[in-house]
């Protein structure tokens, strides 16, 4: 029964291993691609603008209200950020002084919380890349429908190896176990 296991595990692991692998290719090469990206995102401007940091002696403490927050905003013409619909989230960052406006096409634009004053404006990379990393910047459900398969299937195609490795080091260990040794001539 031991033997059997191990050949026909061997066998049928290789062949579900190597038709999962062609089948879930596409998907795990864009999760690994931009999964690199998302980790250096922090090292790399072009892609997350870095954090500014004000140098008020009470910073932590935001003061300016929504309207003067969105009057700022408004002055930036790059980030056509008109009204509150424009606007994806903020960001308060109470230790370094600072509010990040987010638009909902990827601008950014950092303000003094007390003042207001436009201290960065920048476009933001992030967001794409991790809608690309989770399916669903390519179609409504591909998160869901092709991604999550895809993670299912690279388990099971971990299985599969783990299982194509564990008969390959037994066979090697009990091909050496029986060796048997040459005598001197």
């Amino acid at each position: 029964m031991s033997g059997s296991f191990r050949k026909y595990g061997r066998k049928y692991s290789r062949s579900i291993h190597l038709w999962l692998s062609l089948v879930i290719f596409t998907p795990v090469i864009i999760v690994i691609a931009s999964g690199l990206l998302l980790q250096v995102k922090k090292e790399f401007d072009w892609i997350q603008p870095p954090t500014q940091k004000v140098q008020h002696a009470d910073r932590g403490i935001p003061t300016i209200s929504f309207e003067t927050l969105l009057t700022s905003v408004q002055q930036v013409s790059e980030a056509n950020l008109k009204t509150w619909e424009d606007i994806d989230r903020l960001d308060v960052r109470p230790d370094k002084g600072i509010i990040k406006v987010r638009g909902k096409n990827h601008w950014e634009v950092q303000l003094d919380a007390q003042t207001g004053a436009v201290l960065q404006v920048a476009y933001r990379r992030t967001d794409t890349i991790e809608a690309i990393h989770d399916g669903s910047w390519f179609f409504q459900g591909a998160k869901l429908w092709l991604f999550l398969p895809a993670a299912i299937l690279l388990f099971v195609l971990w299985i599969t190896g783990l299982v194509m490795l564990i008969t390959t080091l037994k066979s090697k260990y009990r091909k050496k176990k029986h060796r048997r040794p040459l005598s001197n001539l």
